[in-house]
């Protein structure tokens, strides 16, 4: 009867290493993909202090919008699909809208989307928004805008800066 003692002892200490060891393997691995999380945030955090955008003028005409935007940080914008225009503005039945514009730059006369009417200037990397250019934006929207209507605009970059600001029509 000792030996039995002996063995199912042998036995629970077995058991108890084992799940020991599971369960630390296990929290090294979480504490690894937290870590990796987290520098992977603080990167993010970094991209976006180093961008910055800047409206430096806007003017309608009586459908579209007419934006200059100034690269002021020292980050490159070329990924203008994932770049977020978004307009409220008064349409001439007076209803206020709250639109997401998309960029689509050869799409024919679609209406609700932003293209690239020039970036100046534009002699490194063409095409590219690079720090110290300035790009003009037109919108084209579905409504046209109300006359002596207050309007507002917001351009972020793809990493999440962003500027906005008021117009008039």
């Amino acid at each position: 009867m000792g030996f039995g003692t002996v063995i199912a002892a042998m036995v629970s200490v077995a058991v108890i290493l084992l799940a020991s060891y599971v369960c630390s393997n296990g929290g090294f691995y979480m504490a690894d993909e937290i870590t990796d999380s987290v520098m992977e945030m603080q990167e993010n955090e970094n991209e976006i202090l180093k961008t910055g955008i800047e409206i430096t003028g806007i003017y309608t005409d009586e459908a579209d919008i007419f934006v200059s935007l100034h690269n002021m940080g020292s980050t490159k914008i070329g990924d203008f699909n994932h770049m977020d225009v978004i307009v409220n503005y008064s349409n001439t039945s007076g209803n206020a809208k709250t639109t997401w514009i998309p960029y689509q730059e050869d799409a024919g006369k679609l209406e609700n989307r932003w293209i690239i009417r020039g970036i100046s200037p534009d002699l490194v990397n063409p095409g590219i928004l690079d720090p110290d250019e300035k790009m003009e934006l037109q919108i084209l929207l579905k409504d046209s805008l109300e006359n002596k209507g207050v309007n507002w605009i917001m351009v972020a970059t793809p990493n999440g800066a962003k500027t906005s600001g008021y117009f008039y029509t």
